[in-house]
């Protein structure tokens, strides 16, 4: 896929797949609060016309391609394979005139379930998951949009939202936010994503460290307050050019945290 067609890639739908919804749709711009950063008044603008955004205030704007840069914190080839690799996006013609239209429904939850679907536990077992473990943290979702029925693997964040996995799917059911798991623990196991974690529950099923699921690069300055009262800090972050600059990031504020992601290989990961 080349840069033209990657920048097609809808921004609404990529912000629903991170976990944004707007509050407020005014024709072709659609508001919504500040992914990079916790505010009340709606200061981040798209422009589903042209896909473009604005963030007010910051000033900063541009492509989608623009936006995952400064989400994920990487450079233009790495947003670019994010866009390409990372998710099914749905694209879109844009134009800069005339109208346009386009679906502005969110997910919504039809059942909680216990992991029985088929195809859902096979996902697991070449994912080398144990059912076991993924019965402990997750539930098998079934959620529609509009008229349209699905259903994955769904693991819960800390204010009532879902990330979501089935083979051909990877999203979320707003709110977006981290997942915190609490034992009382001294010590503290950073993951990216829910399946990570999983995996590394698969193969160390006795940890007893607190753990702290992302769900995404871009919570990360949401968390800088919580690893300070840790005495251990260790990340399993992807172990890639973008996984090595969020754990930068992170030793700015956390001085003694460990990469834990060179002992942590995940030979299935796509």
């Amino acid at each position: 896929m080349d840069i033209q067609h990657i920048k097609q890639i809808s921004i609404t739908d990529y912000l629903q797949q991170q976990g944004y919804a707007p509050t407020l749709i005014k024709g072709i711009n659609h508001w919504y609060c500040s992914p990079f950063r916790q505010e009340r008044t709606p200061s981040f603008k798209v422009n589903t016309e042209r896909n473009q955004w604005y963030d007010f205030g910051t000033r900063e704007h541009g492509d989608i391609i623009d936006l995952v840069r400064a989400l994920q914190h990487c450079n233009i080839a790495e947003a670019m394979y994010l866009l390409e690799h990372g998710g099914q996006l749905p694209q879109r013609t844009f134009s800069f005139g005339g109208n346009h239209s386009c679906s502005t429904s969110a997910f919504e939850i039809l059942s909680i379930e216990a992991i029985t679907h088929p195809n859902l536990r096979q996902y697991l077992a070449e994912r080398i998951i144990a059912l076991s473990t993924a019965e402990r943290y997750c539930s098998e979702l079934h959620y529609c949009q509009g008229e349209r029925h699905y259903y994955g693997i769904g693991f819960p964040n800390d204010v009532g939202g879902w990330e979501l996995r089935n083979p051909y799917f990877k999203g979320c059911i707003a709110p977006k936010a981290i997942s915190t798991l609490t034992q009382e623990s001294e010590s503290l196991q950073l993951f990216e994503g829910f399946m990570d974690f999983l995996s590394w529950q698969t193969l160390n099923p006795s940890s007893t460290c607190d753990v702290i699921i992302l769900n995404s690069l871009a919570l990360l300055p949401r968390i800088q307050e919580k690893i300070k009262s840790y005495k251990q800090v260790e990340t399993f972050l992807d172990n890639d050019n973008v996984g090595r600059k969020s754990f930068e990031v992170l030793k700015q504020f956390c001085s003694h945290i460990i990469d834990g992601s060179v002992r942590y290989p995940d030979p299935t990961k796509t």
